[in-house]
């Protein structure tokens, strides 16, 4: 073969095999996400972790809540998702239009929940003072927690350390909140101490990696609650980057703490998007 023949050939794969390549693009900025963990201002004692109750509606409260505002419309998100079931979207927006107008604390009969909740209190006057059109629903709420037969299972087996672990976690959480509404600290020092690295780690190690070993080979109901759990949050975040668009520079999520927790394993697997800490924009 001529030396000019096998140049061509050469040649001719290279281009072939260059051409099949996938094309990249230049990488765009990533989003960027506040994860605004908070503990629930209207407090039911529906949490596993039973804490005391904060008074959202206090003069000191209220003041703070002003604070943040300031500070996270300075932060400027062009989109805010709050934890609502997000087939109830539609209740949200007569909710928010209400809100926008003047009108929301003037219903009558308005319950404990709807006056107190962080929705209501925070995420709505962020929004309105950051002149947004609706506030999204993320809360994906189709799920099974099969709680007290994990416990049942541990008890069962005799799981005596792993139930003590449990127990201990759930007290030092619960232990750290109190001690803080006893001392009387901030609303912003409550949200700041929500959203630090250790808190994330500990509510996920919990949710994840321990409930998991309750019972025998033969029993998964600790596994179950975990997947329910991934489940819930997985499809919670994937509402937020369905409903987030390419002009959206940043968006704010506000939710209980251990759902942010879990949202931050998601951001921290994906290019395209990048956390920023809470301590960057809220400060005392």
């Amino acid at each position: 073969m001529k030396i000019t023949t096998l140049f061509c050939l050469l040649l001719l794969t290279s281009v072939t095999f260059l051409s099949a390549q996938p094309k990249t693009t230049l990488q765009s900025k990533p989003k960027e996400v506040l994860l605004l963990g908070t503990f629930h201002y209207h407090n039911p004692g529906a949490d596993v972790a039973k804490t005391k109750s904060f008074d959202i509606l206090s003069p000191s409260a209220q003041k703070d809540l002003d604070k943040m505002t300031k500070q996270l419309v300075n932060y400027n998100p062009t989109k805010i998702f709050v934890e609502w079931p997000h087939h109830e979207q539609k209740e949200l927006d007569s909710l928010y239009n209400l809100y926008k107008a003047g009108n929301y604390f003037k219903q009558e009969n308005l319950s404990n929940f709807y006056k107190k909740n962080e929705i209501f209190q925070l995420a709505f006057r962020v929004a309105k003072a950051n002149n947004q059109e609706r506030v999204y629903a993320i809360d994906y709420t189709d799920t099974n927690f099969p709680y007290t037969e994990v416990m049942e299972d541990i008890e069962a087996n005799q799981q005596t350390q792993l139930q003590q672990e449990i127990e201990e976690k759930l007290k030092w959480f619960s232990a750290d909140f109190d001690a803080q509404i006893d001392q009387g600290v901030s609303l912003i020092a409550l949200t700041l101490g929500m959203n630090t690295e250790t808190m994330r780690y500990e509510s996920n190690n919990l949710h994840n990696n321990v409930l998991s070993l309750a019972g025998n080979t033969e029993q998964f109901n600790g596994a179950l609650l975990t997947a329910e759990w991934y489940k819930r949050n997985l499809y919670m975040w994937s509402l937020v980057r369905k409903y987030t668009e390419e002009t959206d520079e940043r968006v704010m999520v506000l939710a209980g703490s251990s759902h942010t927790a879990m949202f931050e394993i998601f951001v921290d697997y994906d290019k395209k998007w990048q956390m920023i800490e809470v301590s960057q924009v809220l400060r005392e």
